[in-house]
Parts: structure tokens; sequence; C-alpha cells
């Protein structure tokens, strides 16, 4: 089933220290797209500047990502993003941000994109991600991804849209920001109380944690040997998992966890390269060679 998502397109300066790439092909939407592009039908909603290449546009395409809602606006700028990755490549220091036309982005869905049953809301303010679920017509799944930014400067805005979505995305530190819990199991159900049906709470190398009404589980990080970058883990990981979600057709304890299992597998992906290098170097045959392995590894 079509799956929409709205959320940043950018180019990133990327800073490790394996290498350093500079103003390569980035944002949330645009990783999360390509993984879940593996699964399903994906319609893209973002914008760029004209600096942006119409080959990247081609790309996408060729993958089976619709594009029809990726706003060009002429003179401007995209949002670029430089960012540097300490030793242990799980923490990052923000060196510079430049929004440019995503600050002031106000997205208009194409009629096609309205009635698509499944949407996520790429990290983003809350404001933009409201606007985005009020141009929808009753989608059988929302599931929105945040960050410290909006949880510190649109605080009550993101608690009225936690109200309205059936499941949010964030990391460990955003969890425990959000709710002044310090203790993680704490801060999964203090977010949950907030609104959410269901919680995910990402843990970059230690995987990932559920949260539901009827049970609490974790899944690991696949251990892949080679990280080179990071970037886009979380976005790729929600990619998977959506993607799967939206293939499956509906939403299950079981199609659920099995689903987080996938966001793990493609999050695993992403970090072997740059950018989206090694994601494009695969394809859904990889995914469940992988998955495969992922499986075994967690069986008793």
């Amino acid at each position: 089933m079509p799956l929409l998502v709205a959320g940043s397109v950018a180019f990133d300066t990327v800073h490790t220290p394996v290498a350093w790439r500079e103003r390569v092909l980035g944002g949330a939407a645009v990783y999360f797209s390509y993984a879940a592009s593996f699964f399903t039908t994906v319609k893209l909603v973002g914008v760029v500047g004209e600096d942006w290449p119409d080959t990247y546009t081609d790309m996408l395409q060729r993958q089976g990502i619709d594009t029809s809602g990726l706003h060009v606006v002429e003179g401007g700028e995209t949002f670029h993003w430089k960012g540097k990755y300490l030793p242990n490549m799980n923490d990052r220091e923000t060196l510079e941000v430049h929004l440019n036309v995503f600050g002031d982005f106000q997205p208009r869905l194409p009629e096609a994109y309205r009635e698509a049953p499944f949407l996520f809301l790429a990290n983003g303010s809350p404001r933009l991600q409201s606007s985005v679920l009020e141009q929808t017509t009753g989608p059988k799944l929302v599931v929105a991804d945040t960050m410290d930014l909006w949880i510190r400067e649109e605080h009550d805005a993101l608690m009225a849209l936690l109200g309205r979505i059936d499941g949010l995305v964030l990391n460990d530190a955003e969890a425990r920001l959000l709710t002044e819990e310090e203790n993680l199991v704490k801060a999964g159900h203090a977010v949950r109380a907030l609104g959410p049906r269901f919680v995910v709470i990402k843990k970059g190398e230690h995987g990932a944690m559920f949260f539901g009404e009827d049970e609490i589980y974790v899944m690991p990080a696949y251990p892949t040997e080679r990280v080179v970058d990071p970037t886009g883990a979380g976005d790729s990981f929600a990619g998977g998992m959506m993607g799967y979600l939206a293939e499956q057709r509906e939403v299950t304890p079981v199609t659920l966890k099995r689903a987080l299992a996938y966001g793990v597998v493609a999050a695993s992906f992403t970090v072997e390269d740059f950018s989206l290098d090694r994601l494009r170097q695969i394809d859904r045959s990889a995914l469940e060679e992988r998955m495969a392995a992922y499986e075994q590894m967690l069986r008793f």
C-alpha cells in the first residue's frame, strides 16, 4: 500500500574518523524513502532549492519513489547540514545548519497523496508535521519522528501532535528530555502516556526498544563490522519499519515486531558507506539474506 513521507531533503557535509564527504545527498525524508522503497510505493513530500541536481530526482524515481511532492524553489538553496562524528561513531557535533528553503517550507500535498493509508512525519517542526497530517484523509497508521530542538523550542505544538498520532520514533536522549525520566523503561512508558499507541526508542549501536500497550521488547543492532557513516541510520530504520508495514497492509503485534527487525537491517546497510551509496548497491534479496542472518542471531 502507498506510503507517504514528509520531511527534509538535504545536502550533508560529513566528517567521520574514517573519511569525509562534502555536500552529499541526505535528509531524513530521503533516507526514509529509499529504505522504504524496497517494500512499497513511496510518495515523497519535501522542498529543495535551485541548486538541486535533476540527477538526484531521476535516481529517486528510478527506485520507484514518487517525487511529485518535491517542490523546487527558484532562486533558493537546499537545506545543508555539516557535522563531525567522534571516534566512537555514536556521538556527533553539528558544525553548521543552513535551513535555507526548508526553513520556510509550507507543504502542499498533491491530491494523489492525500489518501495514502500509511503516513510518516519525518523529523521536522511539529507545526509542519501537523500541517501535513491535516491535509490527509484518514490514514490507517500515522507515525512521527522528533528531536531535541523541537522538544525544547516547540513543546506545546509537539504535545498537541502526540495526541493525534499512532506511533512515535525518537532516540534515548530525546525520550529522557521529553519525559525527564532517566530510566529508559520509565521514559518509554511516559512517552506513550502522552498519546501515541506505541513508541520506538532508538539506541544507536545498541538497537531499539519498543513500547506498546501490552508488551516491551528490545531489538539489538545488526553487528556489521564496517561502520563508515551513521548519518541517516535512524531514518533508514524508520523507512524499513514503515515500508514493511505498508507492504503487509496491516499493523498487528506480529507485523510490528518484524517491521522493527527490517528497520534494524535497513539501518545496518546505511552505516556501511556515505549517503545512500550502500543502499544503492543492494536489492530486496540482500535485505532478506541479512534478515535471515539476523533472525538466526536472535533465535535461542
